[in-house]
């Protein structure tokens, strides 16, 4: 992590909270305790921030810094609100095409995966809040600067959002090697949300229940796996050549 996109220190955090600024993650120290600590607990609170207590071991090899216990993520962006960013793609007359990333954990692939969305005009990409990656400065340089054009929402609950999607007249695929179907059977030309999984383990069972239907890529090579921001360019791609 870049220095400029960290905060430390609590009274720092505090005002970065007030001010509005997206904060990714926190790092507390163990046993932090203090009147500036109660502060800024609420203000964590309210913002939905995820917060990690960590060893002070740990927030020393995050800075050099005199971090006070407190070290933050600051996001390079501001994400979408993801109700709100739904509503606007849906009544906008365009066919929606959303991209839900079920748990990545890395950031070069997330910043692989946001140029593809740009180049193939998907409406948003949708994350979890927690044990999830997050946008870095890798993610931005990888991303080849895509990251400041496509909308990102960070939800709570990733099924939750997949029962929104289809609420919201929006059919939801998954990728995934548990099916016998081919992608391209798939109709991309309808309002559609495409679910990637994680590198190591795909597709979380908890989605692959509730999404409309499942769809992988044929494979004849002795290695039965693509790397993830490869599978999903491939998606994105058929869904653009069925809507051009």
């Amino acid at each position: 992590m870049q220095q400029e996109s960290q905060i430390y220190g609590i009274r720092a955090l505090i005002e970065a909270l007030k001010a509005g600024k997206t904060i990714d993650k926190v790092f507390l120290q163990k046993g932090l305790q203090g009147v500036l600590f109660r502060e800024l607990m609420p203000l964590l609170q309210e913002a939905q921030v995820p917060v990690q207590y960590v060893p002070v071991e740990k927030l020393n090899r995050l800075t050099k810094k005199n971090h006070q216990g407190v070290v933050a993520n600051l996001s390079p962006v501001d994400y979408h609100n993801f109700e709100d960013l739904v509503i606007s793609v849906t009544e906008s007359g365009a066919t929606p095409l959303f991209l839900v990333l079920d748990h990545l954990s890395d950031v070069r692939n997330f910043g692989a995966i946001i140029r593809t969305a740009e180049c193939t005009g998907v409406s948003g990409i949708i994350i979890p809040k927690r044990g999830s990656v997050s946008i870095t400065a890798d993610t931005v340089k990888t991303s080849a600067g895509a990251v400041f054009r496509v909308p990102i929402c960070k939800v709570e609950n990733l099924v939750d959002a997949v029962y929104y999607l289809q609420g919201s007249g929006i059919r939801v695929v998954a990728a995934t090697e548990k099916t016998s179907q081919l992608l391209y059977t798939e109709d991309f030309t309808v309002p559609t949300a495409i679910v990637m999984g994680a590198e190591d383990v795909g597709v979380s069972p908890a989605v692959l229940k509730v999404v409309d239907s499942k769809a992988k890529l044929p494979m004849v090579g002795d290695i039965s796996s693509l790397n993830v921001s490869v599978a999903c360019a491939v998606f994105l791609y058929e869904a653009l050549k069925q809507r051009l």
